[in-house]
């Protein structure tokens, strides 16, 4: 009976634990820092007993909080790339009078009184394009033949659309994958503008244009990306509900894969797989030699081959520790020896915040995460394995955490092994990010297809970004060049030429 109440106990703690994550997650924030937590500030290096002197007087109000001064020009700066008019106030005719003599008023100065930042909306415009024929007047007269020639006109972006323009193609496109804007309320607010697009024409735009150029570009941004020895992975679920053989609830999922920070070509691959199986990252990745950053998910390890190096991710680890916190009582989070394990973390990310702000370059790192980083990282794993040992509740959020870094320690310490590799795989995290916003808006994919063309567009876009362009520049460059028979290579994101014309807002 005793051994069945301890059962019951530590089940009842594990959903308690459980409840309060879920609530956290729900309606806490997400911040996951740990300046303050529980009003208790965590010092991750004694800062607090290492800083204080009784003997600093206090401050005062000004010192504590000097005004600012407004730097001179800075709205100038923001309003300098943008087109000025002035409007100019003058006085009525009929009132420019003195009033002591009655004679005319002339101006003798003006002033600017304040500057606005006004909105033209956007106007889409009907462009005809018009084929002039010529005829040899001379032949006219004199022949019973007359030569004739026509002028040349680009070849539209989509063959037999009536409306379809690249600037148009562009907008569709930015506006679902990069403002997360679904074809239906793009369809709503063009319909107020007075212009009738139905969702499902601008549907079949989609698909059609990933057939006839994206995959091209994408083949290409495919091999570039193999190219490099240190890249980062992740995927994360999408829902198809036409997928032969499938309910509609089954989950899907999108993979996603990246240069590592520093590439001198920065590249982002989406891809759409019907399943998490590690076979998905295989074939992708087939015939690739080198690191690869993921999370602790177990199908990289067992399908991955040896040639490609698994390395953990730190911001992971931590996270399990954080989440330990969270669901604690205020009172006794300072208390827990989670804290322990995530000073240490803290003490690991600092430094690389540190080792970036000086400059470093991958060998120095490597040296500096030797002599720095490594003995914190053995002194973190011996004291997870400690904790581990005497934790009487494995299943507890705390006991995932340190089951998390006993079992992780290989990958996890791999970051130490080449300057040039991450101590986490938040990189493509932000990659991910806004995949995962655009997947709130539009829920679901229809079809496989609309899937696959989702997955190209958007590593044509995340690439974009990445190289310092403007998404919507280059897509309307793309629908102009490549149906008039330019080779997609020469539309890569980081040709000379492209970057000049597609330049993103500094």
């Amino acid at each position: 009976m005793e051994a069945e109440v301890t059962y019951l106990k530590q089940k009842v703690q594990l959903l308690e634990e459980q409840l309060r994550l879920a609530r956290h997650q729900r309606f806490g924030p997400s911040s996951e820092q740990t300046k303050f937590i529980g009003g208790e500030q965590l010092s991750v290096f004694n800062e607090a007993e290492a800083t204080a002197d009784p003997t600093v007087p206090e401050p005062d109000i000004d010192q504590a909080v000097p005004r600012r001064r407004k730097q001179k020009g800075k709205r100038d700066k923001d309003f300098s790339g943008l087109p000025t008019k002035q409007v100019v106030h003058e006085l009525p005719e009929e009132e420019r009078v003195c009033p002591d003599c009655g004679g005319p008023l002339h101006a003798c100065g003006h002033a600017l009184v304040r500057r606005e930042l006004t909105v033209i909306p956007a106007q889409y415009v009907v462009e005809e394009h018009i084929q002039i024929t010529y005829s040899c007047r001379t032949c006219e007269k004199n022949s019973d033949k007359t030569p004739m020639k026509k002028s040349q006109i680009p070849a539209p972006v989509i063959r037999n659309s009536g409306i379809c323009s690249p600037s148009l193609l562009a907008q569709v496109l930015y506006n679902k994958y990069v403002l997360a804007l679904p074809l239906y309320r793009q369809e709503a607010d063009l319909k107020r503008l007075g212009i009738h697009l139905s969702r499902q024409t601008m549907g079949n735009w989609v698909l059609t244009i990933n057939d006839l150029y994206i995959e091209r570009i994408f083949a290409l941004l495919k091999q570039e990306l193999l190219k490099y020895e240190h890249l980062h992975a992740d995927e994360s679920t999408v829902q198809v509900l036409r997928e032969e053989g499938r309910k509609p609830s089954t989950k899907s999922y999108m993979w996603l894969y990246r240069t590592a920070e520093g590439a001198k070509r920065p590249v982002v691959c989406y891809e759409y797989k019907p399943s998490r199986s590690g076979d998905c990252a295989a074939r992708f990745l087939q015939g690739y030699k080198g690191y690869l950053h993921t999370d602790g998910y177990a199908g990289y390890r067992a399908k991955l081959p040896e040639d490609v190096i698994i390395v953990g991710c730190w911001a992971h680890m931590r996270r399990y520790l954080t989440d330990t916190l969270k669901i604690l009582e205020e009172d006794v989070r300072p208390f827990h020896p989670a804290n322990k394990g995530l000073e240490f973390c803290d003490r690991l990310f600092a430094l690389e915040k540190e080792f970036k702000k000086q400059g470093l370059d991958p060998e120095e790192r490597y040296e500096a995460r030797q002599k720095q980083s490594k003995p914190i990282s053995k002194a973190f794993f011996a004291w997870a394995k400690k904790e581990y040992d005497e934790n009487l509740l494995p299943e507890s959020v705390y006991g995932e955490a340190l089951t998390y870094a006993c079992n992780q320690k290989k990958w996890l310490l791999r970051y130490l092994d080449d300057g040039n590799l991450s101590i986490s795989n938040n990189l493509i995290e932000r990659s991910v990010r806004p995949y995962a916003i655009g997947r709130k808006n539009w829920l679901f994919c229809n079809v496989p297809a609309g899937a696959d063309a989702s997955a190209a567009i958007y590593s044509l876009v995340e690439t974009a970004k990445a190289n310092d362009l403007d998404p919507f520049k280059y897509l309307k460059l793309l629908f102009e060049r490549l149906p008039q028979g330019a080779s997609p290579q020469d539309c890569l994101p980081w040709n000379d030429d492209v970057k000049q014309l597609c330049p993103a807002a500094s």
